[in-house]
């Protein structure tokens, strides 16, 4: 009898650190909030930016953010703010904290266009892309509320929402080859067949989403 109580008290002690370890490999959000204390200097408080040119992070998957930053991190993605922001975080768990934190927070929302023409443009390459160029369609890979796919997944971020400056830097980026940190080249595929009226256009609708 004490032996079974004995095996007992064991198997819920490796039940509780396999636990403790799935919580740690997932991100604390309430100690990423300290800890993203610098990173809310640009990023804001909320996960909103404190200026266009900054993403917002509100509602991001977590599993993305890491990604991001590990590509900083590895130099397969450059800024010269990022990068040595992302240098600075040297605890792979004061990362999954950090991101698991702005994860947490309530989605990014997009204030509605003031130019409805240009959004409608986007509208239809969002959702329809453009067969006559070969560009494909944003929502298959980002949704059709531009939330992206599962959150397990590190490839397909939340875009619904997000700054329209940043956007368009992007696309930009992914079309002159700038950014090339995309698996498999995916957006930087999409973004080459883009003019620059259709990202603007693109970027106009996704950011009133």
């Amino acid at each position: 009898m004490t032996e079974g109580i004995k095996f007992s008290v064991r198997a819920l002690l490796v039940v509780l650190v396999a636990m403790g370890a799935a919580q740690a490999a997932e991100g604390d959000a309430k100690v990423g909030k300290e800890k993203s204390a610098m990173c809310q200097g640009c990023h804001g408080e909320e996960g909103i930016s404190a200026a266009p040119n900054f993403p917002n992070l509100a509602g991001q998957f977590q599993k993305y953010i890491e990604r991001q930053i590990h590509d900083f991190q590895d130099g397969k993605r450059v800024d010269p703010m990022m990068s040595g922001m992302a240098a600075s975080i040297t605890e792979l768990q004061d990362l999954k904290d950090i991101a698991a934190y702005f994860a947490s927070k309530k989605r990014m929302k997009g204030t509605p266009s003031g130019n409805k023409e240009l959004a409608a443009k986007g509208k239809v390459i969002f959702y329809e892309g453009n067969a006559d160029t070969g560009v494909y369609a944003c929502s298959n890979c980002h949704g059709e509320n531009g939330y992206g796919k599962d959150a397990q997944n590190n490839v397909f971020p939340v875009v619904s929402g997000q700054t329209k400056d940043y956007l368009v830097k992007q696309l930009s980026d992914f079309r002159s080859g700038d950014r090339h940190n995309d698996p498999a080249g995916m957006m930087s595929s999409v973004a080459k067949k883009m003019t620059p009226a259709e990202i603007d256009a693109v970027a106009e609708f996704v950011a009133g989403m």
